[in-house]
């Protein structure tokens, strides 16, 4: 029997060794923004995957944002909920609008690089054999110092929504990781190498899906076996009217149990507990349990049979790595709505576009058995719980290659091209 390979002292896992040297072993610096949470989750993920690798001599996990200026983190992270909580069409409206190749590109690039400086330094000092972006914006400024000649490190960029957004385009890269075939297809049309472009899925913690015992699931989290679980995400930017949610489940006619997940946003638990409170005489069959943050959303999200909860990429990509499907509603104009029409077409998910006959959806739902079989399939087949894994494997797998630089008359192509579509 052949010895394992090791390396500091440290066994290899066997779906690595064949394709790790451990004679060099790597800097990786992954990069996020915290304009929302996906972007941060998905860069939690890869950095879990990379603690995995013996290969890898030091990972830093880092929210680019925290190298910025006070004015220019608010722009980022303030400016973005105010928008999709405030003024959604407007969001709407200027994603669409900006979603041409590099329409917007000259005038980010240039914004990115007066108030990013200290990201710049962290760059030049740290030198990283590998960044992986989760963000554009990080993207942006080192595909900038990869052109100049100011830092060597592979550029790979993991896009967090199944829709590719013109902001992604960078002028250098070394590798695209994106969701889905549909995707790739999109980015060769326009222009860039098919070798260059991974289809690896959204990168989520590789616990969700690993547990299928969904028996055993409820019986911890103290969930009964005899009738469905409905999760309800009311969402960690807080922007989701979960009370209206629960209201409207409150008239279900199928008995299931609802669990209400609030995550860190004590305003939305009080205002779900307050519906709860009113009407105790309520005619549905639903039982509910409101919760505020959960550790283990995997065990939640295993557990139950179906996700209520706006399309958010991460949370979507969560969803469908747990065989987990969807009922969707009020999705930001943009990418939400993209994520909710891929979710529609493959059949993982439900739509409702009127919260007010929500339980009136959900119950017709769970009265067809074979329908709710047909989208847990259909999520099944959607989910890539191992998307993580894959994005680092393949990266330290990668023989070495020079960036794909994207020139300007290529850019004025692609545009081109883009505007004919």
């Amino acid at each position: 029997m052949q010895e394992p390979q090791t390396y500091l002292g440290r066994e290899i896992p066997e779906s690595y060794a064949r394709v790790f040297s451990v004679k060099h072993p790597k800097k990786v610096l992954i990069l996020s923004t915290s304009a929302g949470t996906g972007h941060v989750r998905a860069a939690a993920a890869l950095e879990k995957a990379c603690h995995e690798i013996p290969d890898i001599a030091e990972v830093a996990n880092v929210d680019a944002l925290t190298f910025t200026n006070k004015l220019f983190r608010d722009f980022y992270s303030k400016l973005y909920l105010t928008l999709v909580r405030d003024a959604p069409t407007l969001f709407g409206w200027w994603y669409e609008k900006s979603d041409e190749p590099w329409k917007t590109d000259r005038m980010r690039l240039l914004l990115d690089r007066l108030n990013t400086r200290p990201l710049v330094r962290l760059l030049a000092k740290m030198q990283p054999d590998i960044t992986v972006c989760t963000h554009f914006m990080p993207a942006e400024i080192i595909s900038h110092l990869i052109t100049q000649k100011v830092i060597q490190a592979k550029l790979s960029i993991v896009v967090t929504d199944y829709d590719f957004h013109a902001m992604w385009l960078s002028r250098a890269f070394h590798r695209y990781f994106v969701a889905l075939d549909e995707t790739k297809a999109y980015l060769t049309t326009l222009g860039l190498p098919g070798e260059r472009i991974t289809v690896s899925g959204i990168p989520v913690d590789p616990d969700f899906g690993k547990n299928q015992d969904k028996a055993a699931l409820r019986r911890r989290l103290g969930l009964r076996s005899d009738s469905p679980v409905i999760l309800v995400s009311a969402g960690a930017l807080g922007v989701n009217p979960a009370e209206q949610v629960v209201k409207s489940l409150r008239q279900m006619s199928q008995r299931a149990q609802v669990v209400v997940i609030c995550g860190k946003n004590p305003d939305a638990k009080a205002r779900v507990e307050a519906e709860l409170g009113r009407n105790v005489q309520s005619p549905g069959k639903a039982e509910f349990r409101v919760l505020g943050y959960v550790e283990d959303m995997p065990a939640w999200m295993g557990a139950a049979d179906l996700l209520v909860s706006k399309p958010g990429g991460m949370t979507s990509a969560e969803a469908m790595a747990s065989a987990l499907p969807m009922v969707i509603y009020d999705p930001i104009p943009g990418q939400e709505e993209r994520n909710s029409d891929q979710l529609l077409e493959k059949g993982a998910a439900i739509k409702c576009n009127e919260i007010s006959i929500l339980g009136y959806k959900v119950s017709k739902l769970l009265a067809e058995p074979a329908r709710m079989e047909a989208m847990r399939l259909a999520a099944r087949r959607m989910g890539q719980p191992q998307a993580a894994v894959k994005v680092v494997q393949t990266l330290m797998a990668e023989q070495e290659h020079e960036p794909v630089e994207v020139h300007p008359d290529q850019r004025e192509a692609m545009a081109e091209t883009a505007r004919k579509k």
